[in-house]
């Protein structure tokens, strides 16, 4: 699985992927991922690799990422924000696994980056949605809506991370992070885990607490999890990703969400987000899990 020259984002990093024969396909036994000198990878994108490389590394695949520019390139920046600290030691690095972590050494120095944190079941951080926030607001503290921001920013972090918890059932840890853009003008917010998502503990449950939206295809129900709340627990709960996608909305946020084989683009549109402004691809690889990530733009 290679990847372009350039900056990769979201949909750069599922553009190589779909190009690839497929990694948790059956029959592949070796997945490398190569990227090439001028290859640099935004914090989204890096959450989603590094869970998609822990999947395949608990399925006793061979799985290679090769660095042309080691250190000095993307692979630096990846240690910067603590990716390797997260990876399965399982995974093979070229030239070489970094000798130290630059994460734990530089964590906090940088005020446009909240390093990648670990996200386990059975050991909840009640706290981390709170240190996320507090990182995010050192950037944005001189913005005259920064107390909005930051009320919108934890509830985000806090309601994203909690469905990690609702919908996952999985040994392999989730992820969170954090990382602003020029100069404070754009935010990316990313949670990523590797359990059963959405839809597969939702669906069952749909017939009787919710017999309405029981036809809708993956695409059009999850845009009524962000609109109006829907939960496999039925009308009293649930609404945490509504909640979540309300506070997202008032800073007009892009919303990137990868199912199991799907992947859906939300986008604002008369103060909500609606099926007409959705963008679904289907039939995608396979990757384990949900995937979220919100994109902000901060310009004051």
């Amino acid at each position: 699985m290679s990847f372009p020259a350039r900056w990769i984002n979201i949909s750069s990093f599922e553009g190589a992927l779909r190009h690839s024969s497929g990694p948790h396909e059956p029959g592949t036994y070796s997945v490398v991922f190569d990227f090439p000198v001028g290859c640099k990878i935004m914090v989204d994108a890096a959450i989603r690799l590094l869970s998609l490389a822990n999947q395949l590394a608990s399925t006793t695949r061979r799985v290679c990422l090769n660095f042309e520019e080691g250190e000095a390139g993307t692979m630096g920046y990846l240690n910067r924000m603590g990716f390797f600290d997260h990876l399965s030691d399982q995974v093979e690095v070229i030239p070489a696994w970094p000798d130290y972590s630059a994460a734990q050494i530089h964590r906090g120095g940088n005020k446009a980056l909240v390093e990648i944190a670990r996200i386990n079941k059975d050991e909840r951080d009640n706290d981390l949605p709170t240190r996320l926030t507090n990182a995010l607001m050192v950037s944005c503290r001189d913005r005259e809506d920064s107390s909005a921001l930051e009320g919108a920013a934890w509830t985000i972090f806090a309601e994203l991370i909690d469905n990690i918890f609702a919908h996952s059932d999985t040994q392999l840890d989730g992820y969170a992070a954090l990382q602003v853009y020029s100069a404070g003008n754009r935010l990316s917010v990313a949670v990523s885990d590797s359990g059963l998502g959405i839809m597969n503990t939702l669906r069952p449950s749909l017939r009787t607490e919710f017999p309405r939206l029981s036809e809708l295809s993956d695409m059009d129900l999850l845009v009524e999890i962000f609109r109006q709340g829907v939960s496999r627990h039925g009308t009293d709960r649930g609404c945490g990703l509504k909640g979540c996608a309300g506070k997202a909305i008032k800073f007009s946020a892009n919303l990137d969400v990868r199912l199991p084989r799907q992947r859906v683009l939300l986008t604002p549109a008369q103060g909500t987000y609606l099926p007409n402004t959705a963008h679904c691809y289907d039939g995608l690889p396979l990757m384990w899990g949900t995937h979220i990530a919100f994109a902000f733009g901060l310009g004051a």
